[in-house]
């Protein structure tokens, strides 16, 4: 029994001293690492009372504290079976939503806010209805190959056909 415990300790002590180095291997070099873009305030629409059920779209803003713009270059989400980055613009004197070509730019040091009436992210042919208080598994991909898995939240919101169908003005 005392050559066993002998022998166990012999190996411990050699399994902590080849462990005990500090030294770093000249292959491993120190990694330099930036925080990546940060996403808060996400949020989808409710598709509840909504003309179009089958749509929808998702806000949130990104904050890029890096020093070199990144693009979110796609989105996906197991609820839609298309998701597309769009932008509302003017098309011969008309306000549209369109797909965004080249993704959207989050410039370096600063935010970029997908919102109703400017860039989103679109949720087509939807699986099912979306309500208020359900949460939406939406992916984020970005240029500087990183992504972000996120719940999102479903809110109501009842100004689609101001910000989505603009009317021309009557003055």
């Amino acid at each position: 029994m005392k050559t066993k415990l002998l022998m166990a300790a012999a190996v411990v002590t050699f399994l902590v001293s080849s462990c005990g180095s500090t030294e770093k291997p000249a292959t491993q070099e120190a990694a330099v690492t930036s925080p990546g873009v940060l996403v808060e305030d996400a949020w989808v629409r409710a598709t509840t009372g909504a003309k179009d059920t089958t749509m929808t779209a998702a806000f949130l803003s990104l904050t890029n504290p890096g020093d070199t713009d990144v693009k979110l270059t796609s989105a996906t989400s197991p609820v839609a079976g298309v998701v597309q980055l769009h932008e509302m613009a003017m098309q011969d004197g008309k306000m549209v939503m369109r797909e965004k070509a080249g993704g959207i730019t989050v410039p370096a040091a600063s935010h970029a806010h997908l919102s109703p009436g400017g860039d989103h992210i679109m949720l087509m042919s939807l699986k099912r209805p979306l309500n208020p208080g359900d949460e939406v598994p939406l992916t984020l991909k970005f240029s500087d190959n990183t992504t972000h898995d996120l719940k999102v939240p479903v809110k109501a919101f009842t100004e689609e056909e101001e910000h989505y169908h603009p009317t021309p003005s009557t003055k």
